[in-house]
This record gives C-alpha cells, structure tokens and sequence, in this order.
C-alpha cells in the first residue's frame, strides 16, 4: 500500500463520507427536517455530533468557512431540527444514498459487514484527545445497519483527520484563507469554488495571497514557491503523521484489507459524479486522477 498508510486510507474513505454533502438523498432528508437551503443541511449535519453548538464553536472546528457562511445556517438550524433529531436523519439519507450509489447486493453482501467491523475497529481506536469533530462522532451509538455502521466509522475517521490537518495548519501559522489559497496554488482544488464557497471576499483572498508572497511561499504570478511547495508539503506529513493511530492498532494485515474493501465502494461513489467538478474536498491519489480523466466535466 506503501509508505503514506494513512493518506491512502483517506483517499480511499474520502468519497464514501462525501456522500452526506453532495448525493440527493441527503439534501432531501434535510429538506424533510425544515433546513433552509444546502448549507444549512451541510453545516447541520456535519456539526450535529457536537450537539446544538453556536457558530463560533462550529466556525473554529471547521476553520475554512467565513463566520457569516456559518451564522447564516447555525444556530438557526437547532430551531428547525434538534441535534439528535439530524443525526437520525444523516444516517436515513446514508442508508438510501450507499444503497443506490453502491446496489442492493453490494450492502447486503458480508463484505460490507466485514468492512464496517474494521472500519469501527480502526475509529475506536482513533486518538482523540484536543480533536473536537472526532471525538463527536467517536462517541455516537454503532449504527445496526452495516453500510450506515461503515459510513459513520469512516466519518469518524475523516473527522479526526480533519482536526489534525487544522491543527497543522496553525502550528504553521496558516490561517483559514491562505490554507485555502495553498491548496488551489498547488492545483487540487479550483480558486473561485473555494473561495466563493467559503465565502470569502475577494479582498480577503488577495490579502492572503500577499502574505504568503511575504513569506516566499507564492511568487507573483500567485504559484507555489519551491519554499511554499515545502512548507504545504510539511503541513501535509505531519497530517499523516498525526492520523496513523487508528491504523497502526489496526494492524497491517487488516488495515490492507480494509484498503481492498473499500476501493471498489470509492470508485462506484466517484463513477456516480456526485462530487463537484472543481474537487472542494481536495482529493488527491490515483482514484481521483483517474475519475477525473475520465470526467473532465463532472
């Protein structure tokens, strides 16, 4: 599997959770619960796990979205939908969406068993301590269903990355929009979808692109410097670096053979074309290359 375990793992889990943002089924059931508009469902199901927390709480878990985004959608959202009430209704609307997107005979099959008992092994073992959205979602009940008890296990996962990658981030001393500005620069994600998305002005943006061009980590043409290159690069390691427990206690044999398990579940989710065109969630790896040379368009 090679040297970065826990980067391959993420590129192959990655897709499967990202169907609670972007597969219809979820816009639906939020829409059932009385959310007002696609980020109000996001934002409530992504924070939901930390109970009927305010915008600043979310905004600093978070770290990428503008304070107005999220006070657009939180707390208002506890007024439509209790916490618990949204955490329900994620895991209906991930019962249909990996139904459809994977079939019938894919969730039913005593693979997807065997991959959400490894997959809950390798969350339980998540280390948690100063990671917020990990911990939430650690701490929920295990889902009955296999393919929901997979997706939550896989959020879990995600979530602790996640919380270690922002942690990098400051440790670096790279704040919320020139994260964002890092990453388009090296070409994963696309500038106006992160920046629009996030809802970032442009003047914050620019403003960001100054103080990394300050630092020698852009040049004037808004590229990565060979400084910035190796900067971002260090922020990427020591997200690994950070995310290796859950695979460690898993072990090597298991931890492959989740790794097999999940690949074909991750192409069927990225052959569905759910996720947008412009790559917010930044994936990287073979996969996502190979999807979008096979969907320039999506």
């Amino acid at each position: 599997m090679g040297d970065n375990l826990a980067r391959r793992m993420w590129q192959l889990y990655e897709p499967v959770h990202d169907l609670v943002y972007f597969a219809p089924e979820a816009r639906r059931s939020a829409d059932e619960l009385g959310l007002r508009g696609w980020w109000m469902g996001y934002f409530a199901f992504r924070a939901a796990p930390l109970g009927p927390v305010p915008a600043s709480a979310v905004t600093a878990c978070f770290y990428v979205f503008h304070p107005d985004r999220v006070a657009r959608a939180v707390p208002d959202a506890w007024a439509y939908a209790a916490p618990g009430d949204v955490l329900l209704a994620r895991q209906r609307a991930m019962d249909a969406a990996m139904t459809r997107v994977l079939g019938a005979g894919a969730v039913a099959a005593p693979e997807m068993a065997e991959a959400a008992d490894l997959a809950w092994e390798a969350a339980c073992a998540a280390d948690t301590a100063g990671r917020m959205l990990g911990a939430a979602n650690q701490s929920l009940d295990r889902p009955e269903q296999p393919h929901v008890r997979l997706w939550q296990a896989l959020t879990t996962l995600r979530e602790h990355r996640g919380d270690g990658h922002v942690a990098a981030l400051v440790s670096e001393g790279v704040a919320p929009v020139a994260a964002m500005v890092l990453k388009s620069a090296s070409g994963e994600s696309d500038e106006d979808l992160l920046r629009e998305g996030r809802k970032w002005d442009l003047g914050s943006w620019q403003e960001a692109q100054a103080d990394l061009r300050e630092r020698g980590w852009l040049d004037g043409e808004g590229r990565l410097t060979t400084t910035g290159a190796a900067a971002r690069a260090a922020v990427e390691a020591r997200t690994d670096a950070a995310a290796q427990r859950p695979w460690i206690t898993l072990g090597a044999a298991a931890t492959a053979r989740l790794a097999t398990l999940l690949e074909p579940l991750a192409t069927a989710v990225l052959d569905a074309q759910h996720l947008p065109r412009g790559n917010p969630v930044g994936l990287t790896g073979t996969l996502w290359e190979e999807y979008a040379r096979q969907h320039p368009t999506a």
